[in-house]
């Protein structure tokens, strides 16, 4: 799929496999294989942002996936995003789609909608937004987009 397919298609949740379509160096080229890494890898869609005009350019629209935290002791130290512009040439395809029922607490920032954890239940959800403490985040419940509730299915946090 192409990164436009990705931003057009692929719901907040879902995750993204990207792939430059060269092969795997062996381990013993560690340069090689670490470049080959951040060409190829797989991570959570956690953010969609529209074409934004500039005035001397206009930055092309993108997406931003969370390929993983680095944390010692329960406590995230780094936390891995990568963005994608809609002119990549990476290949992209979606690996897994956010089950029906899941829950998104998602935040609106920016005029973008970002979404910050994706939960089991809403219970779940509203545990994690207590615990992380987000005051304007909201939920979105998987599924319930599609059954006719414009926006889908919205519960303050």
């Amino acid at each position: 799929m192409s990164p436009t397919t990705i931003l057009e298609t692929a719901p907040l949740g879902a995750l993204i496999r990207y792939t430059d379509s060269t092969t795997k160096p062996p381990a013993r080229f560690t340069k090689k294989l670490a470049a080959w890494e951040r060409s190829n890898g797989v991570g959570r869609l956690v953010k969609k942002e529209p074409p934004r005009p500039y005035p001397t350019w206009t930055a092309p629209a993108s997406f931003t996936l969370h390929e993983g935290n680095f944390s010692s002791d329960g406590v995230i130290l780094v936390t891995i995003m990568r963005t994608h512009s809609a002119d990549s040439a990476l290949t992209f395809e979606v690996a897994e789609e956010p089950k029906p029922g899941q829950v998104r607490v998602v935040l609106d920032f920016g005029g973008c909608t970002e979404l910050l954890h994706l939960a089991e239940s809403v219970t779940a959800a509203e545990l994690w937004i207590a615990r992380e403490s987000y005051r304007n985040a909201r939920l979105e419940i998987v599924g319930e987009e599609d059954a006719g509730r414009a926006g889908g299915a919205e519960l303050a946090a």
